[in-house]
C-alpha cells in the first residue's frame, strides 16, 4: 500500500499522557475524579490521551472497568483531542481481537497492542509477526498502535519489524520504550511518509527523539509536571531557546529516578498536591510511599514551579475545584 493512500488520520504531535486511574478509598474507580483529571491534562496542553495503560493500572482493572474508564475519558475529551487505549490482555487471538473491537467502539482513535502479550519471551520475532498479521486480519480495519510495555516483559518492535508492518496502513501509534536514541532514529526513518506517530516514553532522550522526528512524548513524568513536557514538545526546535531547552532536558534527566519511585502512588500524590481530589489508593503492589519520598517530591514540585516561572509557563491549578 502506498502510504499516501492511508485513510486513517494520524495522531497529533505533542504530549500524550499515560493516564492515571483515580480510585475511591473503597477501591472503586473514582469516575468523577477521572473526568477532572482528563480536564487537567487538557488544560496543561496535552495533544491526546492514552487511557487504560500501565499507568492506569490496566492489569488490575476488570474488563468492564477498562471499557468504562476508556469511555469516560472519551466522553470527557468530547472530541477536543484523540484518545487511544489498550485493547489486548492475552489469551486466544480471537478473544484479543474481540476486545480490541469493543475498546474501539468506545470512540478511541486507535487501539493499542501490548507487544509482550502476542508472543512469549522465548518465542521469536517471526512468531510475533505471524500473530500480529492474524490480529490485523481479525480486527476489521481498526487503527492500531504498539506499546512496548515492560509488564509482563518488554518485547521491542525494531525498525525492521516496523518496516514490514507500516505498509498495512493500520499502525498509527507507537509508545517507544527502547531507550536507544539510535534505534529511535532508525524507526523514524522507516516510518517516513506514513501516518504514524512515535511517542518516546524515555525522557532522557526527549530532545534527541523530538529532533529526530518523533511525534511527541508519552511519559510518566507528565503525571507530575505535564506543563514542562508540553513546553519541551513546543520548543525543542526553537533556535532562540536552546539554552532553556537544555535546562528543561536536564531537569528531566535529574528527576528520572524519583519519578519512577512508588509509581503510580507517587504520581497520585503529585496530582493531589496540584489540587486534584484524588486518593492515594492504588491497586498495584508497589513500594511504600515513605515520608522521605514525599519530601523529595515536594522539593521537586517546587523546583518544577520555579522552572515554570523562568519559562513563563502558567501551571494548571485545580485548587478551586
Amino acid at each position: 500500500m502506498n502510504p499516501s493512500s492511508n485513510s486513517i488520520n494520524s495522531l497529533p504531535r505533542g504530549f500524550i499522557p499515560v493516564m492515571i486511574t483515580p480510585f475511591l478509598e473503597s477501591g472503586q474507580v473514582d469516575y468523577d475524579c477521572l473526568s477532572q483529571l482528563t480536564e487537567f491534562y487538557l488544560e496543561a496542553g496535552a495533544a491526546g490521551l492514552f487511557a487504560n495503560c500501565l499507568s492506569s493500572e490496566m492489569y488490575e482493572l476488570t474488563e468492564e472497568e477498562r471499557l468504562a474508564v476508556t469511555r469516560r475519558v472519551v466522553e470527557t475529551a468530547a472530541g477536543r483531542v484523540p484518545v487511544v487505549a489498550t485493547g489486548t490482555f492475552g489469551g486466544p487471538l480471537a478473544e484479543q481481537a474481540d476486545f480490541i473491537k469493543r475498546i474501539h467502539d468506545t470512540g478511541v482513535q486507535a487501539v493499542i497492542v501490548i507487544t509482550s502479550l502476542l508472543a512469549k519471551p522465548d518465542e521469536s520475532d517471526e512468531v510475533f509477526m505471524e500473530r500480529m498479521h492474524q490480529l490485523l486480519d481479525l480486527t476489521d480495519g481498526v487503527p492500531l498502535g504498539f506499546y512496548e510495555c515492560p509488564v509482563p516483559y518488554k518485547r521491542l518492535i525494531d525498525s525492521k519489524m516496523l518496516a514490514y508492518l507500516l505498509p498495512t496502513g493500520r499502525i498509527v501509534y507507537h509508545k517507544d520504550t527502547c531507550l536507544d536514541a539510535e534505534e529511535v532514529a532508525r524507526r523514524l526513518k522507516v516510518a517516513e511518509g506514513y501516518q504514524f506517530g512515535l511517542y518516546d516514553a524515555y525522557m532522557v532522550n526527549a530532545v534527541s527523539s523530538l529532533k529526530a522526528g518523533a511525534a511527541g512524548l508519552s511519559c510518566i513524568q507528565g503525571n507530575h509536571f505535564p506543563e514542562l513536557v508540553v513546553w519541551l514538545c513546543d520548543n525543542y526546535g526553537n533556535t532562540e531557546r536552546q539554552e532553556e531547552v537544555a535546562k528543561v532536558q536536564q531537569f528531566f534527566d535529574d528527576c528520572m529516578d524519583l519519578a519512577h519511585t512508588a509509581y503510580p502512588t507517587l504520581a497520585k500524590y503529585s496530582l493531589q498536591k496540584r489540587g486534584l481530589p484524588m486518593s492515594l489508593y492504588t491497586r498495584r503492589q508497589v513500594e511504600p510511599l515513605t515520608p522521605a519520598v514525599t519530601d523529595a517530591m515536594d522539593d521537586l514540585l517546587a523546583a518544577a514551579a520555579r522552572l515554570s516561572d523562568e519559562l513563563a509557563v502558567v501551571p494548571v491549578s485545580r485548587l478551586a475545584v
